[in-house]
């Protein structure tokens, strides 16, 4: 399924035939407001940030290690020509506010695949990348999720070992401390959304900077044990959300990611942090049902392989006015898992029900609570 949603991405990029063939469904959008602009950047950064964990894990069966390699060079082509401006495909990084959300996840496959995806580029490309990731400065964040797309960028600068601005990390930091809501949720903004967004962006993003600047600076440490207990917590009642079906409530915005919705806890697996009481293999059947229930159905895909509107086949009135063809590409965040060896016990490890499985099909189960800090 990996192969299936992210390959068209990046081998068109490598081709520099994405902007030629990739379509851009956005029905939402206004018409003074073409999605056009930014959807093949949102399609290539998010789904290296997708695949990265898999491409950079060394202990890859044969075949599996012959795809890996192959699409990792496909990735870095992608990446010179991304940044290239006289490529058909050079990408825009710098024009409305939209690149600063895509280069952000572009910045966070790099960090979570550092030794297949960034060092082996030639320095040519990398001082194009961190050119064009430097640009996107000139955008504004608004006051919600989105203060943790330059925070992100700025954590990729500072691991790189390159020019990099703590601000906009410390910005991130304490607005998000101040819309912790409690249980394991942040606000997006002041408010509360019942949505996905603690799970797309928000919990993943706080977790991965922390831990990636920690061989850079102690500035930030004090706040990585508490948003890493919050991100447990979080993982678990993610996992309590998937129905016995794989199917999972349509709450809040953006349910066009699919899989998406699902991002913090495969993240979580794929970290080795997820909550004592759930064991990894239920997380693997539990994602697994989600991805059968939103990417198998007809109408996912069209004719030519791209993801199309929907999160049960093809429902373009679930757009919003931002959801373009690229914008999809976010479901493929849902495979980090597959960044963990084959011998781990997410994957070793008998089939096991998920939490509403076992208790739906009358099975004794633990009562849930609530996470208290002190």
């Amino acid at each position: 399924m990996m192969r299936r949603i992210c390959e068209p991405v990046i081998e068109n990029l490598a081709a520099q035939t994405l902007r030629a063939r990739m379509p851009v469904e956005s029905p939402a959008a206004p018409e003074n407001q073409p999605r056009r602009d930014f959807a093949h950047l949102e399609a290539f950064g998010r789904t290296v940030a997708g695949v990265a964990p898999w491409i950079e894990l060394p202990e890859k069966p044969r075949e599996e290690a012959v795809l890996g390699a192959r699409l990792g060079d496909l990735v870095r082509r992608g990446l010179d020509h991304a940044t290239d401006p006289t490529s058909p495909d050079a990408l825009n990084f710098t024009r409305g506010g939209q690149p600063l959300v895509d280069a952000a996840f572009l910045a966070y496959g790099l960090i979570l695949a550092p030794e297949t995806l960034w060092r082996p580029l030639p320095a040519d490309v990398k001082t194009r990348v961190l050119t064009a990731l430097r640009a996107t400065r000139q955008i504004e964040a608004g006051l919600s999720n989105w203060l943790l797309f330059p925070a992100m960028i700025e954590a990729f600068l500072a691991v790189a070992g390159t020019e990099w601005q703590p601000e906009p990390i410390d910005r991130a930091l304490s607005a998000h401390e101040s819309w912790y809501k409690g249980d394991g949720a942040y606000g997006d903004g002041s408010d509360f959304h019942w949505d996905y967004y603690n799970s797309y962006v928000i919990q993943p993003f706080l977790v991965t900077l922390l831990t990636a600047l920690q061989p850079v600076t102690d500035r930030w440490q004090s706040h990585l044990a508490r948003m890493s207990a919050r991100s447990v917590r979080y993982a678990a009642i993610q996992e309590r959300l998937i129905a016995p079906d794989g199917s999972f409530p349509v709450l809040g915005r953006s349910m066009a990611y699919r899989t998406g919705a699902f991002h913090h806890l495969a993240h979580q697996a794929w970290r080795g942090t997820l909550p004592t009481e759930i064991a990894p293999a239920q997380v693997r059947c539990a994602l697994t049902a989600v991805i059968r229930r939103t990417l198998e159905p007809a109408g996912t895909v069209d004719a030519g392989g791209w993801l199309q509107i929907g999160l049960a086949g093809h429902q373009p009135s679930l757009a919003e006015p931002y959801i373009s063809t690229g914008s999809l590409y976010l479901c493929s965040l849902v495979f980090h898992p597959l960044g963990l060896p084959a011998t781990d016990r997410f994957w070793r490890d008998p089939a096991a029900d998920w939490t509403q499985r076992r208790i739906w099909s009358g099975a004794d189960s633990p009562a849930d609570h609530a996470l208290k800090e002190t």
